[in-house]
């Protein structure tokens, strides 16, 4: 289900992803605080709306103010062990790695998504994009759902 939020102007456009980090220090005191601090932090989420004719409002963070836009939480890339990792299974990710520069880097330590959590996995992908995993990990690549509970 969509939740109406504000993002900043640059990006609000249909398709767009963001992780929510939650309020800057440059939101105390705004008036538009509910309207905008009013996701998950932590959470990925997709615009599915750009609220046409929606007023630009001034930001304390965004230099060329915010919109009115409709989010849902978005699903999630990611490398996962790759016994038990199906379709409709629960996964989580391997834990951090150090090799920034491995093709896969991205999908092992994927933004919006905690190492600590279990994920269903919604769709299997298969081979990850790299050739060697630098700490010998049997890895796939899966779409992990977007959370049920926001």
């Amino acid at each position: 289900m969509a939740q109406l939020t504000l993002v900043g102007t640059r990006l609000a456009e249909v398709g767009q992803t963001f992780v929510y980090q939650g309020p800057a220090e440059a939101c105390e005191g705004c008036p538009y605080r509910d309207q905008c601090l009013n996701l998950t932090a932590g959470r990925k989420y997709e615009i599915v709306t750009v609220r046409e004719n929606a007023s630009v409002l001034d930001c304390g963070v965004h230099d060329t103010g915010v919109q009115a836009v409709e989010v849902e939480p978005a699903s999630i890339r990611a490398n996962v062990a790759s016994k038990g990792a199906y379709a409709g299974s629960k996964s989580q990710l391997e834990g951090p790695c150090p090799y920034t520069d491995c093709p896969s880097h991205e999908y092992c330590e994927p933004a919006g998504a905690a190492f600590d959590e279990q994920y269903t996995i919604d769709e299997v992908f298969g081979e990850p994009p790299h050739d060697y995993c630098m700490l010998d990990r049997d890895l796939t690549l899966v779409e992990f759902a977007p959370p049920d509970d926001a």
